[in-house]
């Protein structure tokens, strides 16, 4: 196992990737779009995970945890996606309607994660790679505790969630940026509201049922992969990484990682025709058609850990003022 990162001059390949995508196929262009029909699927997806939530009561202890994981957890996931979708607002022109529908997706996730999401994710975009800016990058401190281990890595795929949230301690792209706004605030009080209610009217059976789809989604499972595939180095020189396997059909299309690095104004449902137009930029690079593998290999092979990243020069000058997301 490396004891630290693996450290490039290069800038990311996104930028150059783009310019000669959209130079050599300007027809991309018509794909940057948006897609009202996910605000369809958001409601859709929120009301199918209520009406289980309805029979969980009932479940013996092996059927709730089963469904939860063979269920519950693909539709939670699918919610984080469409949360991403509003983020880089690709369902509506209108940024409240955007920030509106993504805080909807959180009435079936129990935690007030979309305003949060929107705020961190967007830095991983701007300073993609870069340590101190890149909240999807973990700090050396939780590299080094996460060692090469298998149990260790597998404990700690288990407890994402917790990771994630931590994560932008270390972020100096949000200091001196207020991590409490009108809309994280707004986005905690009505979670706090629906989680209450679920458990006053629905019974308390039914917030676990949710609280476990999403521990799920984002954890050990074979969706687990995602966070792996993205961006952990199993190609040198290569630091983003797309699936093109089965399970995109039930992820929005969230495996086309690359893609969406490349063009984040294209929508879920029109990657697939990114990679079509230009299959000169994307085939020559490595991608995976299962996301078992990835995480299997994540866990087992010694050589993988936290520090399995590539870590790109800092854009932001000393002193300068971080970007916000507005």
């Amino acid at each position: 196992m490396s004891s630290d990162f693996i450290y490039v001059d290069e800038p990311i390949s996104h930028v150059h990737r783009r310019r000669e995508i959209a130079a050599k196929h300007p027809e991309v262009r018509a794909l940057m779009s948006r897609n009202p029909l996910s605000a369809l699927w958001i409601v859709g997806l929120v009301g199918v995970q209520w009406l289980v939530a309805t029979q969980a009561e009932g479940f013996e202890a092996w059927a709730f945890i089963a469904v939860a994981f063979l269920f519950g957890a693909f539709i939670n996931h699918a919610l984080y996606v469409m949360i991403h979708e509003c983020t880089h607002a690709l369902v509506f022109k209108s940024q409240t309607l955007n920030r509106l529908f993504a805080i909807l997706c959180d009435f079936a996730l129990v935690l007030p994660s979309a305003m949060g999401f929107r705020k961190f994710h967007l830095h991983h975009h701007r300073y993609l790679g870069q340590y101190d800016m890149d909240p999807d990058i973990i700090s050396h401190r939780e590299a080094q505790l996460i060692g090469n281990s298998a149990w260790r890595k597998a404990a700690w795929v288990a407890l994402l969630p917790v990771s994630q949230a931590l994560r932008p301690m270390k972020l100096k792209a949000l200091r001196g940026v207020s991590l409490w706004d009108g809309w994280v605030i707004g986005n905690l009080i009505a979670v706090l509201i629906v989680d209450a209610l679920i458990y006053l009217f629905i019974g308390p059976a039914a917030l676990g049922y949710l609280a476990l789809s999403t521990l799920f989604a984002l954890g050990l499972h074979p969706l687990g992969g995602r966070w792996i595939q993205e961006h952990h180095v199993t190609a040198e020189g290569q630091d983003t990484y797309s699936y093109y396997g089965p399970l995109n059909k039930l992820c929005f299309n969230m495996g086309y990682h690359n893609e969406h690095h490349d063009f984040p104004a294209v929508p879920w449902n029109k990657l697939p025709q990114l990679r079509a137009i230009a299959p000169e930029s994307y085939n020559g690079l490595k991608s995976y058609d299962s996301w078992v593998g990835v995480l299997r290999h994540f866990i087992f092979d010694r050589s993988m850990s936290g520090y399995s990243r590539m870590v790109h020069p800092s854009t932001m000058p000393a002193g300068a003022a971080p970007a916000t997301d507005d």
